[in-house]
């Protein structure tokens, strides 16, 4: 049976190959692990793959036995529809916007440097979640040397601008100025051959934060001006609450996501927790997302939302829009 290597696992892999410490080797592979394909054509890659983990954490821990220094890794587990990372300069009011979007424990200060660690929490969008997560901030001084990996690893990224900030044009070009130097690069887009060289492309847009300060409107003109061609900008207050309703759902759209709901023959759909694909996904992507057999079994469906006609036969390269409800038949 053949492995089918998705694009993202090859370009992890790359990555891996790149790796130079102990602790990048094992983020790497553990980013491999969560994305290889899983089904019976990558059983034995999948154990290998565990095997050289294994063995590296061993490595990492005879490292530390023998009194070498290694710094320190977080790993985020991805939860909810798709995991978004924050980032930009001191004070931009990055713990402020994940307070007001989660229900998580963040403190939040008016000195630089409140965040030390990565902080997640989870945004409600109508029946989804999309799992936040706060981190240091970067200036030319300070640059956490396990945030690229957390920029890596996630689905897309928040650059925080602080409209309170006469300086917040220089403030952003040092965030991105310094993951651009470790290859992570945040673009509005990722561009066609982006993995060419080794470097991570992560799709990202501009939260423009204190819409409530003095002097805020002009500054949001200025971000305009020099980044409105490179990425969205998103006005909110974080403080106020201005901009905060939407955010959810622009996040939601950003991620290119879809909802589809499934049901059993002769029974209602289960709405309450649907999957959530990439926008593109086929009835045969929603199958194995169901169960992995499916790609074997999987004869028709049946589909309600996005079809002419409710409760249509459809094969499994039909496309898949939001909110739809399919009934799947082996």
């Amino acid at each position: 049976m053949p492995a089918n290597l998705t694009p993202q696992y090859i370009k992890a892999e790359k990555e891996f190959k790149a790796a130079r410490t102990i602790e990048e080797k094992i983020a790497c592979m553990e980013n491999m692990l969560a994305l290889i394909p899983k089904h019976k054509g990558t059983d034995h890659m999948q154990a290998d793959l565990k095997h050289r983990l294994a063995q590296l954490r061993r490595e990492q821990v005879e490292g530390h036995a023998a009194g070498k220094r290694a710094a320190p890794v977080y790993k985020i587990e991805k939860g909810g529809a798709g995991q978004v990372i924050l980032l930009g300069p001191p004070n931009a009011g990055k713990s402020q916007l994940l307070k007001s979007l989660t229900n998580a424990t963040v403190v939040v200060a008016e000195y630089p440097f409140t965040t030390q660690v990565p902080q997640p929490g989870m945004a409600r969008f109508e029946d989804v979640q999309i799992q936040l997560v706060d981190t240091p901030a970067v200036t030319e001084d300070y640059f956490e040397v396990w945030l690229p990996d957390l920029v890596r690893r996630a689905d897309a990224a928040l650059l925080v601008a602080d409209l309170g900030d006469e300086g917040l044009l220089d403030a952003l070009e040092v965030v991105i100025r310094r993951l651009e130097a470790v290859k992570v690069c945040i673009v509005g887009e990722a561009p066609a051959g982006a993995d060419e060289d080794l470097r991570t492309f992560r799709r990202t847009a501009i939260v423009a934060n204190k819409m409530d300060l003095p002097g805020a409107t002009d500054r949001l003109e200025v971000l305009r001006e020099f980044y409105s061609g490179r990425f969205e900008i998103w006005p909110v207050s974080g403080a106020m609450g201005e901009g905060l309703q939407a955010l959810p759902a622009r996040l939601f759209d950003f991620l290119r996501l879809i909802r589809v709901y499934t049901k059993e023959p002769g029974k209602k759909a289960d709405l309450a927790a649907p999957y959530t694909l990439p926008a593109g996904s086929t009835v045969l992507q929603l199958a194995i997302s169901v169960h992995r057999e499916f790609e074997q079994t999987l004869k028709s469906a049946r589909i309600w939302g996005s079809g002419k006609y409710e409760g249509i036969y459809v094969k499994r390269d039909h496309l898949l829009q939001d909110k739809d409800v399919v009934e799947l038949h082996e």
